[in-house]
């Protein structure tokens, strides 16, 4: 017997998986000592008033052993807010299912002289752009991997080059890659998020992320932890594969991450960002 408090239950294949996808913290136990598959993934950083948030960090793994009768912590991260004009996003909030945590992405930077650098996180957020006249130099994107975990929960995002911002914001780092720099006037993609999980192939996690409604359906692949698109003045960065939304362009306005997926919010041109999407944990 199974105490799961999860939003989601099924099967695919051999596997009996819970799927929790809402903010907060409840607990899961079982009657029988058993190992436990899992993906746990945090939630992502919300963009900046320039720069993509970092996505959440995003953990997988098989076999952590599981008492039987013992209550497990399971804890779903919510997505960080979006900085406003002049102003970071906030760093996401951790995911954790019993001794694994995976950080919160963190908020992609702004067009400022003293917030213009992402924040560290699960992945980084992207670097924006210093407001001192030309040559508009990118901030320092944040780094990824804020748990010094092995293997690493996700990347950096973009940013610390010279002479090419004013007009443009770093894409934040993914859980499978670094964000993109911004050019003279188009924003830096979302870093890629990652499509394996729990040690399956391509083909046996999709199965089982499509069973689950869980994941960034791309191409016939659901990705998970995407990195959040920078803002440009003519050309937006897009977002990662796995959730990270959007930058805008101009006036019209940045996407969020995407809810359950942990990706990143968009970066806004010298306005509000993206919120981060919440995280997930599935085992």
């Amino acid at each position: 017997t199974v105490t799961h408090n999860a939003q989601a239950t099924g099967t695919s294949g051999n596997y009996t998986w819970y799927k929790y996808t809402t903010p907060g913290t409840v607990q899961y136990q079982t009657d029988t000592a058993q190992d436990h598959d899992y993906v746990v993934v945090a939630g992502g950083g919300g963009g900046g008033g320039f720069a993509g948030g970092g996505a959440g960090g995003f953990r997988t793994s098989t076999g952590i052993a599981v008492a039987a009768s013992t209550n497990i912590t399971v804890t779903v991260g919510a997505g960080g807010a979006g900085g406003g004009s002049g102003q970071k996003g906030s760093t996401g909030g951790n995911s954790v299912f019993s001794t694994i945590t995976s950080s919160g992405g963190g908020g992609g930077g702004a067009f400022s002289n003293t917030n213009q650098d992402g924040n560290a996180g699960g992945s980084g957020g992207g670097g924006g752009t210093n407001a001192t006249p030309s040559p508009y130099d990118f901030g320092d994107g944040g780094a990824g991997n804020a748990g010094s975990y092995t293997p690493v929960e996700g990347y950096a995002g973009g940013g610390g080059v010279t002479g090419t911002g004013g007009n443009s914001g770093c894409g934040g780092g993914g859980a499978s890659a670094i964000g993109g720099n911004g050019s003279s006037q188009t924003g830096g993609a979302g870093g890629a998020g990652e499509n394996n999980i729990m040690g399956m192939n391509d083909a046996d996690s999709d199965t089982l992320m499509t069973a689950a409604s869980a994941g960034h359906d791309v191409g016939g692949l659901r990705y998970l932890a995407g990195g959040g698109g920078g803002t440009g003045s003519v050309t937006k960065g897009t977002g990662g594969n796995g959730g990270g939304g959007n930058g805008n362009v101009s006036s019209t306005a940045p996407t969020d991450g995407t809810d359950g997926t942990g990706g990143g919010g968009g970066g806004g041109y010298s306005s509000t960002g993206g919120d981060g999407g919440n995280g997930i944990v599935i085992i």
